[in-house]
């Protein structure tokens, strides 16, 4: 009898054993384990650096995801991914941990060493989407994750403008890092001077120049002066002006005072269109850009659907 129990509870042991060894195997193979997502390409293109950060692109990596046939037959891509790496200094990553509210997550600077994010582009819009981010530490471990980040519009001001340039002139060729960093990648629209003195000048960012049928989309960067030469007032205004017509609306801006600081452009006319009359400063401005679309009609057509 003594003999039965001392078999009974090895086995019941032994089966115990079993039991917690299968089920912490079934955990540990169910548990999701971060692992890091390499890209296509091995090599990192330096695009370029400051005192923060680092940026690089991955050529072999960047695809065309969709595309229109147009009638021609020609295919237009509408939309491109690829993989980018952006490293950190202290500064930078301090930086970036505020930008994405994870203190709580990453409360040492010191920790995160280098991101690397699969980077959703649409030409025509000029957009980006970060289809995922991955941040890592100087051991190449994932220390944070993100997916499906919004979709943002890129021009002189965005922080990714090096990687949209970049992967998207691996895809059509039409000189789009040129251009960024051509010495007259701004060109000027009208100056005026008011009676008070204070002088307005607006310049047009011709990187962001495309044309959607009559409208010209393009980024402007409107700033007054007072007498003493000290700036009063920034707007910074993506307009679609429409050329054949003369009228223009502003679709998204942002406007700077030395009080109030930057904040969201109020438009008068509430996203309607206006007649650019004869008479006002903004005439020569349409003047220059219908002159600046019918010389550069390429650059300006260069992702048309």
């Amino acid at each position: 009898m003594d003999v039965m129990k001392k078999n009974f509870f090895v086995q019941s042991f032994i089966a115990a054993i079993f039991l917690v060894t299968v089920t912490l195997f079934s955990a540990a193979k169910a548990a999701p384990v971060p692992t890091a997502v390499n890209p296509t390409g091995t090599d990192w293109y330096w695009l370029s650096s400051d005192d923060k950060y680092s940026k690089y692109f991955s050529p072999d990596s960047v695809k065309v995801v969709k595309k229109v046939v147009k009638e021609d037959g020609r295919n237009v891509p509408t939309e491109i991914e690829a993989w980018t790496k952006t490293t950190f200094s202290y500064e930078g990553a301090a930086e970036t941990i505020d930008n994405y509210d994870i203190k709580a997550i990453l409360p040492d600077p010191n920790a995160l060493s280098y991101s690397l994010a699969l980077l959703r582009i649409n030409p025509q819009n000029r957009t980006i989407q970060y289809a995922r981010e991955d941040f890592y530490n100087k051991n190449n471990k994932i220390i944070w994750s993100k997916a499906d980040g919004r979709i943002k519009e890129i021009n002189s001001q965005s922080f990714d403008e090096d990687f949209y340039a970049a992967i998207v002139d691996e895809v059509f060729r039409h000189g789009e890092v040129d251009r960024k960093n051509a010495q007259d990648r701004w060109i000027e629209l009208w100056t005026y001077t008011d009676e008070d003195g204070s002088v307005t000048t607006t310049t047009a960012d011709t990187t962001t120049m495309r044309l959607k049928g009559s409208n010209l989309i393009v980024w402007e960067w409107q700033e007054t002066k007072n007498t003493a030469g000290q700036v009063i007032e920034i707007r910074f205004m993506k307009k679609a002006v429409n050329l054949p017509q003369g009228t223009e609306r502003i679709t998204s801006g942002e406007m700077w005072t030395p009080s109030a600081r930057w904040k969201d452009l109020d438009d008068e006319y509430d996203g309607a269109y206006r007649m650019i009359r004869n008479d006002e400063p903004e005439y020569k401005g349409l003047v220059r850009l219908r002159a600046y679309a019918k010389g550069y009609s390429s650059w300006v057509s260069r992702y048309d659907i």
